[in-house]
């Protein structure tokens, strides 16, 4: 079983990269953030690897770091999410976010995904709103780019936050604000307001606006 690949970047396709490994070429299929961050053409990279065995085909599926390959594995023990759609979502929501995204209960943020539609996304953050609390992403490297979150504990990964966080959140979303980035600033934010909804809801736009 192969579990990891360094070599040479041969050539890149929309969705994988072929790599060049002593002479032998592998096809590696791969989310368009990691394609982004490994390297250009001719640049030696390492990649995590999950093989997938058929009778008509061996399939390997890379990754730029643990967490991803982390989530790739919950995301397609999903029924219903295939290697495709995993990777797909890994696209558009990458590694550290994907967990903002199921304690937000953010059906839109799994739904920009090509193959996600809304019912899927709906099984994907019931599914797994409780394992993905479990997951450590500590050592997970932001992508550029992104915005780095904050680790969420079992108490802030609620499938909806309650009370004054909670009308925080649907206030900002009422603004125009995505729902996991009002919820990840709102949970920041809540210590500073003294259990006060105004003062909430102006230091997450405050923070927004930033």
């Amino acid at each position: 079983m192969i579990g990891k690949l360094t070599g040479v970047i041969d050539s890149f396709g929309e969705t994988h990269v072929l790599l060049d490994v002593n002479g032998v070429g592998y096809l590696v299929s791969a989310s368009r953030r990691t394609l982004s961050r490994i390297g250009e053409k001719g640049a030696q990279t390492s990649l995590l690897i999950d093989t997938n065995v058929r009778e008509d085909a061996i399939t390997l599926y890379g990754f730029a770091d643990p967490a991803e390959q982390q989530w790739f594995r919950l995301l397609t023990s999903v029924q219903g999410v295939g290697a495709k759609a995993g990777l797909s979502i890994l696209s558009v929501c990458p590694a550290e976010r994907v967990a903002l995204a199921i304690a937000a209960q953010d059906k839109a943020a799994l739904t920009q995904a090509d193959g996600v539609g809304p019912k899927l996304a709906t099984r994907i953050l019931t599914e797994l709103k409780d394992k993905a609390v479990n997951m450590d992403l500590s050592s997970a490297a932001p992508i550029e780019g992104t915005v780095s979150t904050p680790a969420i504990t079992n108490a802030e990964a609620a499938p909806e936050t309650a009370g004054l966080e909670q009308d925080a959140v649907s206030a900002l979303i009422n603004l125009g604000y995505a729902r996991s980035d009002a919820y990840s600033v709102v949970m920041r934010m809540r210590d500073q307001a003294n259990d006060n909804l105004g003062e909430l809801i102006r230091l997450s736009l405050k923070e927004l606006s930033a």
